[in-house]
């Protein structure tokens, strides 16, 4: 069984969901997605691959949530780079969006991503940063509260990355 969790525990996904297990105690699918990027249908397969293997378990919760916690004490997994798996996750949905959106509803057809480079200096660009989080963060309490959501609402993925394009050598 030893050589079967070090296999569970060898994918990046159920690694970075033991270590968010053990920073937060227990996390729903629907957290681990927003935590870690992906699907909440994506680290919940994940979470009942782990349960299988006797990492995780179900834990006490309220409602329709499904909380998981950590079972016992896994041996200990390479620290997972959680936002290089965060990146890989949006990429992969993003890339599974662009295969799909011919098939998907017309009213959803529409596909908002852009690029845009602006010149702003430190404090703008962590400004800018501050709004958009607080833009998204108007529409967060609807993954909590179904009933909170306008008729025709579905998840939709937002990815805003803020980084500064220095060439090797340029002062920050």
């Amino acid at each position: 069984m030893g050589q079967q969790v070090s296999a569970a525990l060898a994918h990046p996904v159920r690694a970075a969901l033991v270590e968010l297990l053990r920073a937060r105690g227990t996390v729903t699918s629907t957290e681990a997605a927003r935590e870690l990027g992906g699907s909440s249908g994506l680290h919940s397969f994940h979470l009942r691959q782990l349960a299988r293997y006797g990492l995780v378990e179900p834990a006490p919760g309220r409602g329709r949530a499904k909380p998981w916690r950590l079972a016992g004490a896994p041996a200990e997994p390479p620290a997972p780079d959680l936002g290089a798996l965060a990146r890989g996750l949006e990429d992969e949905s993003y890339q599974r969006w662009l295969g799909m959106r011919d098939e998907a509803p017309a009213r959803w057809r529409r596909d908002d991503a852009f690029s845009q480079v602006v010149y702003l200096t430190p404090k703008e660009m962590a400004d800018l940063a501050g709004a958009v989080r607080a833009l998204v963060a108007g529409y967060r309490h609807r993954e909590d509260r179904p009933g909170a959501s306008p008729a025709g609402a579905g998840p939709v993925a937002v990815v805003a990355r803020f980084f500064p394009l220095l060439n090797p050598g340029d002062e920050a």
